[in-house]
Order: structure tokens, then C-alpha cells, then sequence
């Protein structure tokens, strides 16, 4: 097969496959004359079939079909032979009636379990085209070919596409059920506050010690010393002594002895003295001299 008509062939599967449910292996219905053509052109129908139809395909013929296949008589053996290895499909009829009529009852009016059909009738092909969702499969000089979809077919589509886009009663329903509920103003939310921490982050309080009496007279008497040995300071400052520092002074009063404390005027004598070097005599002594 070219390569041109393999790939319209597969597009067409896929037609029928997504707009009205075929699936592999595709249940391919044959009656009496397509089976007998294909036995006088030595076709491999198995074989050919798959090609045609891009996927596997499982054929199939009724029993009023091989009835038909039985009055050839021995012309016909290797024909009934051939359809002997295709899987029975029951057509439900006691008495054998015409290979057409046949398949068309099986068909019914919307192909129901999605059959192919493989037929030389001429007469049965266009009744089939009426039948919406039919792919009709015919032998032409040897060469097995799959027509194109007929307007039946088309309409079907293209009318279930659009009931698919359209909402159905219940989705309506639905719909407008959820429009009176968007209509009606929602619930105001309640603000949340500040979350509390979490207590097992939390540092634990440490208990207050309750100072006894002495504690806190000692503290008393600590915050009074420290007072008196800062008036101390500011009274040596004052008074100009150089002599000692005030690190003295305050190791003194840490050290609880008194010390004395030097006037001025013996200070200013002292000063003399040194300033003199000790020349100046008494009266006494120059007497003596």
C-alpha cells in the first residue's frame, strides 16, 4: 500500500475512533460475495484487512452468510473453507435469510457494536451509507479499499461535537444552583488576633527571694558608708591636702582607724622651714657662740 493512502486510511480510523467509540481489534463483519471475490483474486483477507484498517481487525460472518457460501457447491469448497476460519457471529435468525438482509439486521440503525463492513454488494454499500458510524470496505481490481465517510456519517460528528460543547439539563441545574449561591453575599471572616507564644518556648520566672531584716539592714549601712566616703572626698579636694591620696584616705576609713588630721598653720610652718634650709638660729645660740 502507498504510503499516501495509509495515511488517509489511519486518519479515517481515527475518526471513527474518537467520534463514535471503535477500538482495536476491530470486529470486521464479512458477508458472502466479499468472501468469495477474495478467494477468486487469491487476496490474504487476514493479512489485508489489518493494512486497510491501520490495527488489528477480527473478522467475523453470520450464519445465513455461510449458507450462502454452502449452495456454491463444490465451486465454492476452498471459498467455505476460508470463511470456516472467520469467528461465528450470531444473527439471532432460525431460518437463513439473504446475505444483505442479514448484515443489515445485525448493523441495525446506528451500528450499535461498531462493525466494519466488508461487502461486493453494491446495493448493500449504499443502504450502509445511511447508517451513520459504518466504515464499508469493497475489493477494486485486486486492491482492497476503505471509502471515505459518507454525509450520514459527517453529521453525526459534527452534531455530537456540538452536543458535547453544549451543557446538558443537570449541568444547567448545577449551574444555575451555583450562580443564586455566588448572588448572595459571603460571610464577613472574624479578624484573628495576635496568637499567644508558645508556652514550652517560654523562659520560666525565676521566684522573688524575700530579703530578711539583717539583709536589708546591712544594705542600709553599706549605702551610708558608701555616702560618708564620698563627702570625705569632696572635703579633701576641698581643703588642698597633697600629701596623701585619696586612695589613702579611703583605705583608712575601710581600715576603721582614725587618722589625725594636720592643721594648716603647722603645714604653712613646715613649708618655711624647708624653704630656709634650716639657717635661721636661735637667740640662745648665738649667745653662746
Amino acid at each position: 500500500m502507498r504510503q499516501k493512502r495509509a495515511k488517509a486510511y489511519k486518519k479515517l480510523m481515527n475518526l471513527y475512533t474518537l467520534s463514535f467509540g471503535f477500538r482495536q481489534p476491530y470486529q470486521v463483519l464479512i458477508d458472502a460475495t466479499f468472501c468469495e471475490n477474495g478467494t477468486q483474486q487469491k487476496i490474504e483477507i487476514e493479512r489485508m484487512l489489518d493494512i486497510v484498517l491501520q490495527g488489528k481487525g477480527k473478522p467475523m460472518i453470520t450464519q445465513c452468510c455461510m449458507v450462502e457460501l454452502y449452495k456454491l457447491g463444490p465451486m465454492g469448497q476452498s471459498t467455505v473453507d476460508v470463511a470456516k476460519g472467520f469467528e461465528r457471529r450470531k444473527c439471532n435468525h432460525r431460518e437463513a435469510i439473504p446475505g444483505e438482509e442479514c448484515v443489515l439486521s445485525v448493523v441495525g440503525p446506528t451500528n450499535k457494536h461498531r462493525y466494519v463492513i466488508a461487502t461486493q454488494s453494491s446495493e448493500l454499500r449504499t443502504k450502509l451509507r445511511d447508517v451513520p458510524a459504518v466504515p464499508v470496505i469493497h475489493v477494486n481490481r485486486s486492491v482492497m479499499v476503505l471509502e471515505p465517510p459518507s454525509h450520514t456519517t459527517l453529521k453525526a460528528k459534527a452534531d455530537a461535537e456540538a452536543q458535547s460543547l453544549n451543557p446538558k439539563a443537570p449541568e444547567v441545574a448545577s449551574l444555575k444552583s451555583a450562580s443564586t449561591q455566588d448572588a448572595t453575599p459571603p460571610e464577613s471572616k472574624k479578624r484573628k488576633g495576635p496568637k499567644a507564644p508558645n508556652p514550652l518556648s517560654m523562659k520560666k520566672k525565676k521566684p522573688k527571694v524575700i530579703e530578711s531584716g539583717t539583709n536589708v539592714e546591712r544594705s542600709k549601712k553599706g549605702s551610708d558608708e558608701s555616702g560618708d566616703v564620698g563627702a570625705k572626698r569632696t572635703r579633701v579636694d576641698e581643703d588642698g591636702e597633697g600629701g596623701r591620696g585619696v586612695g589613702e584616705i579611703i583605705e583608712g576609713e575601710r581600715s576603721g582607724r582614725k587618722r589625725k588630721r594636720r592643721r594648716k598653720g603647722a603645714q604653712a610652718g613646715d613649708d618655711a622651714g624647708e624653704d630656709g634650709g634650716g639657717v635661721e638660729q636661735s637667740p640662745m645660740a648665738s649667745v653662746n657662740s
